[in-house]
């Protein structure tokens, strides 16, 4: 079960940068709490206290999850709809002599897009003072009208791991677009939603751990 850490503007995602440490081979979670604080918040995907974080009871994830995520074209929608997104620093406090990556991050929505529109969602994800930044971006084309799903996912071999003894704030940018396409915006509405109107899980992030020396 996931326990509730903080609620406010937040975005999420995946895997980090900088230079591997070096650690023990994957030991599993450590058995100790670990808490994430969420530092800064921007983005119009994510307005002050619309969205939300919590760590699994067992250190193996965390997930975001967003109540007013929604990139739109068409009628009923503003020139700058067709665009959000969300910026977000956390502070993952981990116990001490452990480090961590992120393995894998799942990301869920609703989309209805007309025949002819597009939809886009992106995720980029770094530390605090590391210049690597991993991004994967993910495509869609209408017509469609259903809940959608993407996975990051990174090999073991291609980890990289938060430095041990330093703590780095790991930055994680999302983003939704939409485009009419061949649509008509006048007289249709097309959208990609990445929110949990519903209250399940909407983002989820898997940790990867190792012991530092």
């Amino acid at each position: 079960m996931f326990r509730p850490v903080l609620i406010g503007g937040a975005a999420a995602v995946l895997v980090v940068a900088g230079a591997m440490p070096s650690a023990a081979a994957d030991t599993g979670p450590p058995p100790d709490k670990v808490v994430i604080d969420v530092l800064a918040v921007n983005g119009s995907g994510c307005p002050a206290g619309t969205a939300a974080v919590a760590v699994a009871a067992d250190n193996t994830a965390f997930t975001v999850t967003y109540s007013n995520y929604l990139a739109q074209v068409g009628v009923g929608s503003k020139p700058t709809d067709f665009r959000k997104n969300c910026q977000l620093g956390l502070n993952v406090r981990v116990p001490q002599g452990f480090t961590y990556a992120i393995a894998r991050a799942d990301y869920r929505g609703f989309a209805y897009l007309e025949s002819g529109a597009t939809g886009m969602e992106r995720a980029s994800y770094y530390f605090q003072g590391m210049s690597h930044t991993t991004s994967v971006t993910h495509r869609f084309a209408g017509p469609v009208n259903d809940n959608w799903q993407t996975s990051d996912v990174t090999g073991v071999e291609s980890l990289v791991y938060a430095p041990c003894g330093t703590q780095r704030i790991l930055n994680v940018n999302t983003e939704l677009r939409v485009s009419a396409g061949t649509s008509d915006p006048t007289r249709t509405n097309s959208f990609m939603a990445m929110d949990s109107t519903d209250g399940s899980v909407n983002t989820l992030y898997h940790f990867a751990w190792k012991e530092c020396p």
